[in-house]
């Protein structure tokens, strides 16, 4: 059977036999139950365990909003219109409203991101800010969780009374599922907070976190994020082309909760077994690997021990502009890089996170195969992939180390997907 990925142009065809594959799945195609005006204005109109947003947020005096970032397809500028006349019912001053975009560790987003995800006329009326996760100055300390997580988060939360998030939810190897209390933690916090969560999910097999809503990381999020003041959300879930399937507004719990339900449907992928060679594609998360390996997190869920994982992913801005450290490092067995980090050798345990899971797959279980167009031969042997330039070459390699009757599994969209095992 020939498979293709249609979305990305520059990824040829491969073909697999029949007698090999156990199927070709992705996310099931959903359509929007009303257009994207009526979705958001019902969820607006209806919130969550929550006032209406009018009278939640009547009585502040400046107001913070959080925004995802260039990574998620969230309609910001919809939920921005429907959003702002809320907070001028609630009788709060346009020139009191502030937007910070919650980047996390990610990079800054360019004028040319911005434009496009807010639209013109909210970049000429609001105040629209990047976090910066290493200034230390624009950082505030809000003591420590029960858990023991230290928490400094950005200094516009200081200079706020009412603060709300608008993200998205989709099935998220760190948290369960994104959205919720991470517009807080990691959105706009610091290294010393966003380590300890990412360290704390690195721990735990990918089975009990991924597509798991009530988890031990999920809730030290949304413990930060209660600390920190935050008081309403609105989060989208939307397919992996973008088109909002429904939204939650309300209280940052309750509304995620009821969100993270949805996403289950919009994101699970029911496979029939592991596979002995499984290949992913990253859609669409792939601008480079540190968001592309969320497709081989759902990978760990879809593979035999021993298997091969095959990824696919263009990767255009490489491995990370902001973590080099991958690179550097590489991915190993998992123990090993654990060690690493309590004898002090690695420091930074964001990355270390990453190096974790993503060792789990390609070293712990078996073999990773790249094929990444925005990743050199020399660097993907420096991550500790073996490299293929096209799927087919892959396949072919994958056979050679399992053998001709080894099963093959196809997951498109791997990015978002949910890899639910049985029948």
């Amino acid at each position: 059977m020939e498979i293709s990925f249609p979305y990305y142009s520059d990824i040829p065809p491969f073909d697999v036999p029949d007698k090999n594959l156990l199927g070709v799945y992705q996310p099931p195609e959903v359509e929007p139950g009303a257009p994207v005006s009526d979705l958001i204005r019902r969820a607006f109109e209806n919130p969550i365990e929550s006032q209406r947003i009018s009278d939640l947020a009547r009585g502040a005096k400046r107001v913070l909003i959080l925004t995802d970032d260039y990574t998620r397809k969230t309609p910001v500028k919809e939920v921005l219109s429907a959003l702002i006349p809320e907070l001028d019912a609630a009788g709060i001053s346009r020139s009191d409203i502030r937007i910070l975009i919650a980047l996390g560790t990610h990079r800054p987003m360019t004028d040319a991101e911005v434009a496009a995800k807010f639209g013109r006329d909210v970049c000429r009326s609001f105040e629209i800010l990047n976090h910066d996760w290493r200034n230390q100055e624009r950082l505030v300390d809000y003591g420590i969780t029960e858990a023991g997580t230290p928490i400094r988060v950005n200094r516009a939360v200081e200079e706020a009374d009412f603060i709300f998030g608008i993200g998205q939810i989709v099935p998220h190897r760190i948290a369960g599922f994104s959205g919720g209390g991470k517009i807080i933690q990691p959105g706009i916090c610091g290294e010393e907070t966003t380590a300890q969560t990412h360290w704390r999910s690195a721990m735990c097999p990918g089975s009990e976190i991924l597509g798991v809503a009530d988890n031990p990381v999920r809730l030290e999020i949304e413990s930060v994020a209660e600390r920190v003041g935050l008081a309403a959300i609105a989060n989208a879930v939307c397919d992996s082309d973008g088109r909002l399937m429904d939204m939650f507004v309300g209280h940052p719990v309750g509304a995620h909760r009821a969100g993270a339900e949805l996403s289950k449907q919009v994101y699970g992928v029911r496979i029939p077994e592991p596979a002995d060679i499984l290949v992913i594609d990253s859609y669409p998360m792939d601008i480079d690997l540190w968001q592309g390996a969320k497709a081989l997190y759902a990978g760990e869920l879809a593979v035999k021990k021993g298997g091969v994982a095959i990824l696919v992913s263009p990767c255009p801005e490489g491995v990370s502009r902001t973590h080099g450290l991958i690179l550097q490092e590489g991915y190993r067995r998992s123990w090993e890089t654990i060690s690493l980090v309590e004898s002090g050798r690695i420091a930074d345990k964001i990355v270390a996170a990453h190096l974790v899971r993503v060792g789990r797959v390609i070293k712990d279980n078996g073999v990773g195969i790249l094929i990444s167009p925005g990743i050199s031969r020399l660097d993907t042997k420096r991550l500790g992939f073996r490299y293929a330039a096209a799927p087919q070459q892959a396949l072919d390699m994958a056979f050679e180390l399992k053998g001709e009757d080894a099963s093959v599994l196809v997951i498109r969209q791997g990015g978002a997907a949910l890899p639910l095992v049985g029948a």
